[in-house]
């Protein structure tokens, strides 16, 4: 498998797209006026205690407040060896003291952001600190080392631990992720980081004790720096940069992190915008449609919801050459494949429910599970796979941290507030007909006259001419219509002349 890296710069925004075989997989934007929050640290002060929420309300400088959770306040470590970077460990549940007794109303606190505010929510915060370096993650005051489940070599995983362990200052009093990008490494690079991280770390308590309140105290990379962190491994083939000046940034902060991968960052200086490269510029934009063609001819919808995200799949023109069983399988294979694809294109979270195509044989509902979980086991975001429920649905979860693609790049629609759909001029028409009946019997006029969108006004005056006629004889009014572009579909008004 071929990976490459395209990074696209301009003075207002930075977008980095992840390419597998030529394909498309993922996409990270970020706007100068609109830069993530995620993994910030401030110092904040409780705005207000909910003991029926268990939470508080924590100020922190940014538009709304931000939510912090009596669970996130007293968590317990949050990995252990064995658990999966970013995975809470599998460790006897700890019971969680009344949210009053850990935060009082005006109280300052340190606190990091773990989601970016997401629609109406605010942003979500804990106090469990966490500094991610290229190949670890510092814990402060936890005193474990854990190593990513990624990493299935136990003799690898033998040997992170025990460097990290010796590597740790005696008097630090810190725990660690040995992140899978570390796998491999020489204990020199593993150093490098533990002293790096631990310079961070000084910094941050350094400027805590300093900071007023709603001072962000630490910031994460900017965009393109925390894809060479993140993104970035041996199997990368190429990392295209269309700006120079970042290029060069990145090669330098390449060479001191991650030395022999920065030789791999390479300026592009094609007449071609590099998004152009591979069709990205149209993947984004079929990423931002409902349904999605599979080359068998059957296809998936896509509804992101505010609860949930819906997958459903469709044979559409697939007939197979078989039977409807054999037929239904390969359809279903194939949607496996997509779904994931799309999950991690599209950036959705949360909850997600799949609704295949219905299956008899239960060696091809395990076959389809087995193909959903491997094309899930490159996406970065942490997934949990479910086994079909009795209705046929498949459920899932996937780490939501920021937006979705899709409201990154759009927004409601003007037309139905979001709805996905518009009233027809007809029953647009029989409203206005309601509504001139009760503006005549509440106040007094003569003439009328209806303002409203061409559409409706034409179905009006064509369809509803006898309705108007008599409409006008009961009332005893003279009722006018006017069209007017400006109007939408389900907009009018009744003015009494």
């Amino acid at each position: 498998m071929t990976e490459e890296i395209l990074v696209n710069v301009t003075p207002r925004e930075t977008r980095v797209a992840v390419v597998e075989n030529g394909m498309l997989q993922e996409l990270h934007i970020e706007r100068g006026w609109r830069r993530g929050v995620v993994g910030n640290i401030y110092k904040g002060k409780v705005q207000r205690v909910m003991p029926g929420m268990q939470a508080a309300f924590v100020e922190i400088g940014l538009e709304r407040a931000a939510f912090l959770h009596a669970a996130d306040i007293i968590k317990p470590v949050p990995v252990a060896e064995g658990a999966s970077e970013g995975e809470e460990a599998p460790l006897p549940p700890a019971p969680t003291r009344p949210i009053a007794e850990l935060l009082r109303e005006g109280q300052d606190i340190i606190v990091q952001v773990v989601k970016d505010p997401i629609g109406s929510k605010g942003a979500r915060l804990t106090t469990q600190l966490s500094i991610p370096s290229r190949y670890l993650v510092l814990l402060p005051r936890t005193r474990v080392v854990g190593v990513s489940a990624r990493i299935e070599d136990e003799a690898e995983r033998a040997r992170l631990k025990a460097h990290i362990t010796s590597l740790a200052p005696s008097s630090d009093s810190h725990g660690y992720i040995v992140r899978t990008n570390a796998e491999g490494q020489p204990e020199e690079q593993l150093a490098e980081d533990v002293a790096y991280l631990g310079r961070v770390w000084g910094l941050i308590e350094e400027r805590s004790r300093s900071a007023r309140v709603g001072e962000r105290v630490y910031e994460d990379l900017n965009l393109p720096l925390r894809a060479v962190r993140d993104l970035m491994r041996k199997d990368v083939e190429k990392v295209r940069v269309d700006s120079r000046e970042t290029c060069e940034r990145l090669r330098v902060f390449a060479a001191q992190y991650m030395p022999g991968l920065d030789e791999k960052i390479e300026h592009y200086t094609g007449a071609r915008p590099i998004f152009d490269l591979y069709g990205v510029e149209d993947e984004i934009q079929r990423a931002l449609d409902k349904e999605v063609p599979l080359k068998s001819g059957g296809y998936l919808v896509i509804d992101q919801t505010e609860a949930m995200t819906t997958v459903d799949i469709n044979t559409g023109s697939f007939l197979g050459q078989r039977n409807l069983e054999e037929t239904v399988y390969r359809t279903n294979l194939e949607a496996a494949q997509s779904v994931a694809r799309q999950l991690r294109l599209r950036n959705l979270g949360g909850i997600i429910i799949i609704d295949f195509i219905d299956m008899t044989d239960s060696e091809h509902k395990r076959q389809v599970l087995r193909q959903l979980e491997k094309s899930l086991a490159r996406d970065h975001a942490k997934t949990t796979v479910y086994e079909f429920s009795p209705l046929g649905l498949v459920e899932m979860t996937r780490k939501r941290t920021t937006e979705s693609l899709e409201r990154q790049l759009s927004e409601p629609c003007h037309e139905c507030g979001g709805r996905g759909t518009l009233k027809t001029p007809e029953t647009v028409t029989y409203e206005i007909f309601r509504d001139i009946v009760r503006q005549v019997r509440q106040f007094d006029a003569q003439r009328l006259l209806v303002i409203a969108s061409p559409k409706v006004v034409a179905r009006i005056t064509d369809e509803e001419s006898a309705a108007v006629a008599e409409l006008e004889e009961f009332l005893a009014k003279s009722i006018r219509f006017q069209a007017d572009d400006q109007y939408a579909q389900e907009q009018f008004d009744v003015v009494l002349l």
